[in-house]
This record gives C-alpha cells, structure tokens and sequence, in this order.
C-alpha cells in the first residue's frame, strides 16, 4: 500500500514538472532580428582621385538613402479596425393528425375492440444564435532603419531597431521589409504603409511585462486542468 501511495506521489510530480516545462511555450516572446552586416563596398584603388559616387560628390543627388548601409526614417503609423457581426433565427412547427372512418367494412371490428381509431402529433423547434467580433490596433512611431541588401531590381531590404530603457523597463521596437526608393520622401523618410512584407514588433520585458502574466503554478493548472 505504501509503495502504491509513493508511485502516485512520484507520478503527480513529474507530471507537474512536465506541464512546467510545456507552459513555458504558452507565451513566446516575438523574436527581435538581429542585424545582418552588410557587404562593405569597394574602396578605391590607391592615388585614385575619384573616390566613388556618393551622396556627398554627387551634383544631382539628395540625401536620401540609395545604397547599402544609407539610413532611412520610417514613419510608423499602423492602425487596424475590423468588426463581424452574425444573427441566425430559425423556426418550425408542425402539426399532423390522422382517423380511421372506413376500412373495407373492419373498422366496425376495430371501433369494437379498441373504440375510435385516430393518430396525431406535433413538433415545433426553434434556432436563435448572435455573435459579434471587433479588434483595434492603433501604433505610432518613429524610428530610423539601415539598407541592409539591394535587391536586383533595386528595391532595398530594411531592418531597424530601438531599446528604449526606462526604470529597468526594456521596449523593443523592431521593423524589417522591403521598400522602394521612389517611396522614399525628400526628408529621407518614408511611411510604413509603403513597406512590403513589413514586420513590426513592438513589446518589452521588465517589471511591468512580469506582472502582466500569471504566475507559475496558475499556469500548469490552468494547461493541465480537463474542464
């Protein structure tokens, strides 16, 4: 009997461990990317006096970025609104009956032995079922990207990041894509809206992002609770 009782001790606790290590997967932080160094460009040979086309010998050119390691601004203002709405509202009634009057002349047996003969019955049923969805998302911000490839078409791949640390609170706002630079304004900055496979993420870890979780023990309940 003891033993029974220590193999069902043993079996609670590793299936606590268990269900500890599987809800460390119930909140996955979004990854933050990490910058890919980009290819140095070609210095010019020794005693040569032109140094390469850039923005700063060039007589028709702006300071916006063109090429690899050029810093652009991107103006982040993303908001999302969507709302579904459903309504279904069914109905049924039926109502059947059904007597024997003649019968080839047995319906005198039969009103005899059991009296009148009648079948009848009804059904009614009914449906009625709502149901609403709505999300907001609303994110502003500025922050400045570097050119990190020239794609063969000329369109130029983007990844930027910000740390901002306030009170031993980290906030991570991170942004990768593919721009255009016809997009790109004469400030050298260019909106959000005209990123292609954009990626942006903004969260953080601290303090605050500690007390916004449940602790340990509520999860494993929670994963491992069957109702």
């Amino acid at each position: 009997m003891k033993s029974s009782k220590w193999f069902e001790a043993l079996f609670i606790c590793f299936a606590l461990v268990l269900a500890a290590s599987c809800s460390q997967n119930l909140y996955v932080k979004a990854d933050h990317p990490q910058f890919t160094e980009p290819e140095p460009k070609k210095a010019a040979s020794p005693g040569a006096i032109w140094a390469g086309e850039n923005s700063n010998n060039s007589l028709f050119s702006d300071r916006r970025a063109k090429g690899l390691n050029d810093v652009v601004t991107i103006v982040v203002n993303e908001s999302a609104t969507g709302g579904n709405n459903a309504t279904t509202q069914t109905s049924r009634d039926t109502s059947t009956s059904a007597g024997i009057t003649s019968l080839l002349g047995f319906e005198q047996n039969l009103q005899r032995a059991l009296g009148n003969v009648s079948v009848g019955g009804t059904s009614s049923n009914s449906l009625k079922g709502a149901g609403q969805t709505t999300r907001n998302g609303n994110l502003t911000a500025m922050i400045s990207a570097k050119v990190v490839k020239v794609l063969v078409n000329g369109n130029f791949v983007i990844e930027g990041r910000r740390l901002v640390t306030v009170n031993a609170e980290d906030q991570y706002l991170t942004i990768t894509g593919i721009i255009r630079p016809d997009d790109i304004a004469f400030d050298n900055s260019i909106l959000s809206q005209y990123i292609a496979d954009a990626k942006l993420v903004y969260t953080g870890k601290g303090v605050v992002d500690d007390k916004q979780r449940p602790g340990w023990l509520t999860r494993i309940v929670d994963w491992i609770w069957p109702f």
